[in-house]
């Protein structure tokens, strides 16, 4: 259903001093991505003891969970945008130049998807409950909503 993706970049969230990186809309849903241009292995590590499993985000060596935490006030800034139309919305870590094991599969983080662009590419083109105007209208509201960075300046 659609073939139609819209992708919104360097995002002003209002009130905010953060930004998002890229939200792109599809039949799939919006999908709310941090690109990270890190290098290193990247891979999920249970950290637990004999008892209780502590799975972490590891690149290169480094705990870098907090990445995947960080995205949730992300996500609810595209929620407050939607203003409660139901729509799925999915986050994504993108890791750029970074390197995986020959066999890796894109896995969650607290509930974020960890992956590289490729992947994250084939995962946004699934197919979907959104219709091409569906994504046009979404696209649309979220744009309004949540300017492009440098929109100041374009301006002057």
């Amino acid at each position: 259903m659609g073939d139609r993706a819209v992708l919104l970049n360097d995002r002003t969230v209002p009130r905010s001093r953060g930004n998002i990186d890229h939200i792109a809309i599809a039949a799939s849903g919006v999908w709310v991505i941090d690109a990270k241009r890190y290098k290193g292995l990247v891979e999920r590590r249970d950290v637990g003891g004999l008892f209780k499993s502590d799975l972490r985000l590891f690149v290169g060596g480094r705990d870098q969970t907090k990445l995947a935490d960080g995205l949730g006030w992300q996500i609810d800034a595209v929620r407050d945008a939607l203003g409660g139309t139901p729509v799925t919305i999915s986050a994504a870590l993108c890791f750029i130049e970074a390197e995986w094991k020959l066999l890796a599969r894109p896995f969650q983080q607290n509930g974020v998807w960890v992956t590289w662009a490729k992947k994250l590419a084939e995962m946004i083109a699934e197919p979907g409950a959104l219709t091409p105007d569906d994504v046009t209208d979404v696209a649309s509201r979220i744009a309004v909503a949540l300017p492009p960075k440098h929109a100041r300046s374009e301006t002057a």
